[in-house]
Parts: C-alpha cells; structure tokens; sequence
C-alpha cells in the first residue's frame, strides 16, 4: 500500500489464553463478552485486534533494518455493552475498526506518530471534517507497566503533537490500560464534538508477547508498538456523517448518485439500458418507476437523491437523458456519455454537477 502497510485479516474468536496474556481478561474483563467452551477448551470473541497482529509479527525474527513494520485490517470487535448504553450507529456491541500497527525503533516513534497525525488530517478533511479536539490522555487508575514506560511513551506523544502544531489539552487518566494515546475529536456542521481517531503508544504488549527484534550489535531488543485507528468505528463514523450532512450527502459521498426516471413505463427498458451503462462506468444509480413522473421525482427529492436522469420518448428516440440536479436544478438534455463524464469529474473534484 501507498503508506507501506500490509494488509491483514485475522479471526473473531481465539483462545481464551490469548486474552490472559494480552492482559485483556485482567484488565478489560468488564466489557468482553462471557467465554464460550468448544471441545473442553475456553475461547473468546474478540474486543481488540491488537494480540493478533502481535502474533503475526512473531511469525519471524526481525532485524532493526526492517523497521518501521505497519500492518494494518478492517477488524470487526465485539465488546459488551450495557443495553442502556447503546445508541443508534454511536454506541453497538459489534463493530468495524481501521484498525492499524506499527512496530518501530525507539528513535523512529516520533516520525511515526507525526505520519499517523498527517495521515489523519488528511483523510478527515476529505469527509469536511478541519475542526478538531485533541486530548492527550494519560495513564488511568487500573494499567499495566511501570512508570518509566509510560513517561517514554506519553513524552513521544507530547513531541509528535508538538511537531505537527496542534494545540492539544490533558485527559488525566484517560488512556488505555496499556499506554498513553491521543484522541482527537472532530466538530460537525452543527458544532457537535464525535471523538473517531485515536493513536496509542504500546510499551506493554510486546513485553507480555516477548517480541523482539535483533539490533546492530546482534542483540535482542525489544520493538515499540503503536495502535492506530483513522476513522476509528467505522459505524460510529458513519453515524457522524449522517448527522454532519444531515442525510443530504454531496455527490460523490451519496450511496445513490443518479437516479433514473421514466416519464411512463414505456420507456422502462431504455431506462434500464441507461442504468446499467451508468453502473458500467462507476456511478452509483437506481432505476425507479411504478409511479407518475410528478411523484418519483417528488419522491427522488425527499430522498436527497442528487441527480435525477428523466425518460421520457423525445429522449429514447434521441437516446439522450434530460438532468435535474438537487443542488442546481434543472441541467438540460445531454447525452449518457456527457453525463457520466460530468458526474465522474464532479466527484473526483468534490464539486456539484
């Protein structure tokens, strides 16, 4: 990948041993679901992704010239919630994190962490997202490690945030049972704060793992590891750009782009040749009808559709569509090829068509 992770895809149950030695079932019992028994043995579902990345590194011994190692999986979790405590896409018992991992040197933790915050800032403003709440939490009541590991690790955070320029505030006890993070939250368009990424330095996991890695000298040492997570629960995102856009979606983020109205059933079957030369060439498009025009489009409107294609037989005959765009009203008859080559072009630029 562009960014030098390796993707991954790793299994929703494991060994209840696995959590023993992660320190999940010491430290973070409370919102894992009860073990199930298979064949007289303990297995768990998971509520991290982070042991199982540890094991494929352990798969082989490293050098220091391999480092820095990113991997990286789209990770469903399960963690248990009170049933008071769930809330729409906010807050589920199951959900999919951009999970990531990067083992690295001591020396190479700040440069990691400042391509994590770049990386962030980047795909965050993608979505319109350029206002944020940073906290820099430290360590909590209940954690593993001793304090010399966690000072190192909450010093490198404080420099990469420092380094990139963001003014950040202090979450006293907030971080995770194995190490310090920064969470950043982001502001939608009624000014409401969603926390989403979170990035976390891990001095702890790889003791309990025992990962190392040989260094120049030929003696083993031990990796840094960080967690990361962009978006962070992917349904929790989802949930916020809902709210952000308030269900009217720009062009190019609307799962439905075009839709394909026909004046009467008559022209049904062109309208279904349009939509599939639209699906052809990457638009997301639906071919609505079974009611008067009047009505689909009212319908189409209601709905938030951004551009509607009507059908009618001048536009068989000529084998043209006739545009209506939400944002800009009427657009005119033009050709399938010059609407795809519009509405490809306005979403690539982020633009209306």
């Amino acid at each position: 990948m562009e960014r030098g992770y390796d993707l991954l895809y790793t299994p929703h149950v494991a060994k209840a041993d696995l959590w023993k030695i992660s320190g999940h079932l010491d430290f973070y019992k409370e919102n894992m679901f009860d073990q199930m028994e298979i064949e007289e043995e303990l297995f768990q579902l998971r509520p991290m992704n982070c042991p199982y990345h540890v094991l494929i590194y352990k798969r082989q011994l490293h050098s220091y010239r391999d480092f820095p190692i990113r991997v990286a999986e789209l990770g469903t979790v399960y963690r248990y919630e009170l049933s008071g405590s769930l809330h729409g896409l906010f807050r589920v018992r199951g959900f999919t994190q951009d999970d990531a991992h990067i083992f690295c040197l001591e020396d190479q933790i700040k440069d990691e962490i400042r391509g994590v915050l770049d990386l962030t800032e980047e795909i965050l403003q993608q979505f319109g997202f350029d206002k944020y709440e940073v906290n820099l939490s430290t360590r909590p009541e209940k954690a593993v490690g001793d304090d010399e590991i966690w000072e190192k690790a909450t010093f490198a955070l404080k420099d990469a945030l420092e380094d990139k320029g963001w003014s950040y505030q202090i979450d006293d006890g907030g971080g995770a049972f194995y190490g310090p993070k920064i969470d950043l939250k982001i502001e939608d368009a009624l000014g409401r704060k969603w926390q989403c990424s979170t990035i976390q330095v891990d001095f702890n996991l790889p003791q309990r793992f025992d990962i190392t890695y040989v260094d120049s000298n030929q003696e083993r040492k031990r990796p840094i590891m960080i967690h990361r997570a962009v978006l962070g629960s992917l349904e929790r995102f989802f949930g916020v750009l809902i709210e952000n856009y308030a269900g009217d979606f720009p062009l190019w983020l609307s799962p439905i782009q075009a839709r394909v109205l026909p004046v009467t059933d008559a022209q049904l079957q062109y309208c279904n040749e349009v939509g599939k030369k639209l699906k052809a060439s990457g638009i997301r498009v639906e071919v609505c009808s079974g009611e008067r025009l009047p009505k689909l489009i009212r319908n189409a409107e209601k709905q938030k559709i951004p551009l509607m294609a009507v059908v009618g037989p001048k536009e068989v005959e000529t084998e043209t569509i006739t545009v209506r765009s939400r944002f800009a009203g009427e657009l005119g008859n033009m050709s399938i090829d010059e609407f795809i080559s519009r509405t490809k072009t306005a979403s690539e630029n982020r633009t209306f068509l």
